[in-house]
């Protein structure tokens, strides 16, 4: 009998997307609504966890928020906020631990052993801090065409063409787009607040930095068709003019 290989588990991360609901609810989901009406495409193909740190929810209130949220197609992968135990049939799985992906890091190169004892006749020297990883950027020479998402989290992204309507860049860091932006531009993706975007022509469907977006309609007028940059203040995104 041919002894069958052994059952093998394989990690693997991915990027989530994290929905906290904000009473009343109701409002919230109305909210989320105008949001899925102005970019139909910007929950898809994404994972979604969603976080009631806080909020005081019973059993079934969880289930109708669940169910409102799957209406929308928005599909639910966790739930944080609600402790290790299970939640039972009908209910994504909990989940504790969560962290914003910067909170990671690496072990250093033998972090794990302990450390050599010096030699009693070598005076001991003091290790060199490690140099910070240098963000890498990734550029792009053609445009972006409707329906295309590029996507690049270790560092900016620079874009010699166009963003079509439709189309979507996302970067751990900042956006740099050499034509026109039309669709839609999501800096800061891992916890940037100093992410900027800067386009030549903005006309956008959507812009993000750092969690915080921005639709068409909630932009209006401002800078429209002109050379800008984008960036955070507080807890609002600014636009303003490139020189």
């Amino acid at each position: 009998m041919t002894a069958r290989p052994p059952i093998r588990f394989r990690g693997r991360s991915f990027l989530a997307m994290v929905l906290a609901p904000v009473p009343p609810v109701d409002q919230w989901l109305a909210e989320l609504d105008a949001l899925k009406q102005r970019a139909p495409a910007f929950f898809s193909v994404r994972a979604i966890i969603l976080d009631v740190t806080g909020l005081s929810f019973d059993r079934s209130d969880l289930l109708d928020l669940c169910a409102e949220l799957n209406k929308r197609s928005i599909t639910i992968l966790g739930i944080e906020g609600i402790g290790p135990t299970s939640l039972g049939p009908g209910f994504p799985p909990p989940l504790v631990g969560g962290k914003p992906i910067d909170d990671f890091s690496a072990p250093e190169p033998g972090a794990e052993t302990p450390a050599a004892t010096p030699s009693a006749t070598a005076p001991s020297q003091a290790a060199a801090p490690p140099a910070p990883p240098r963000p890498r950027s990734f550029v792009l020479d053609a445009p972006v065409r409707s329906g295309q998402v590029i996507q690049h989290l270790d560092g900016d992204v620079t874009v010699m063409g166009s963003v079509a309507s439709g189309a979507e860049v996302i970067a751990g860091g900042s956006i740099h787009i050499y034509g026109a932006l039309r669709g839609r531009a999501i800096a800061g993706a891992v916890g940037d607040a100093n992410a900027r975007i800067l386009c030549r022509k903005f006309e956008p469907e959507l812009i993000a930095i750092d969690g915080l977006y921005k639709t068409a309609d909630d932009l209006g007028a401002t800078g429209r068709g002109q050379a800008v940059q984008a960036r955070l203040d507080g807890d609002a995104i600014v636009i303003a003019a490139l020189d």
